[in-house]
């Protein structure tokens, strides 16, 4: 994204929800990486949840973590 993303509109409402809600961060690293949460099941149950960082600062969606987290069925030994 590098210097595209700093003039893209959801990433500066990212940054003010962010900033409102008292969020400061480090401020360290490189700051063009994007993040992503992946829930994954045992055995062969594989991916359950996939969310990947479309612009900075766009957040999962914790009922769904956990709603994918509840559908991990433990693996027998």
């Amino acid at each position: 994204m590098m210097t595209s993303g700093f003039f893209r509109f959801g990433v500066w409402k990212n940054f003010f929800r962010a900033w409102k809600s008292g969020y400061s961060g480090n401020l360290e690293g490189e700051g063009f990486t994007l993040g992503g949460v992946y829930v994954i099941g045992a055995g062969r149950q594989g991916v359950l949840l996939e969310h990947r960082e479309k612009e900075f600062g766009d957040k999962v969606s914790l009922p769904s973590v956990l709603e994918a987290a509840e559908k991990i069925e433990p693996q027998a030994s």
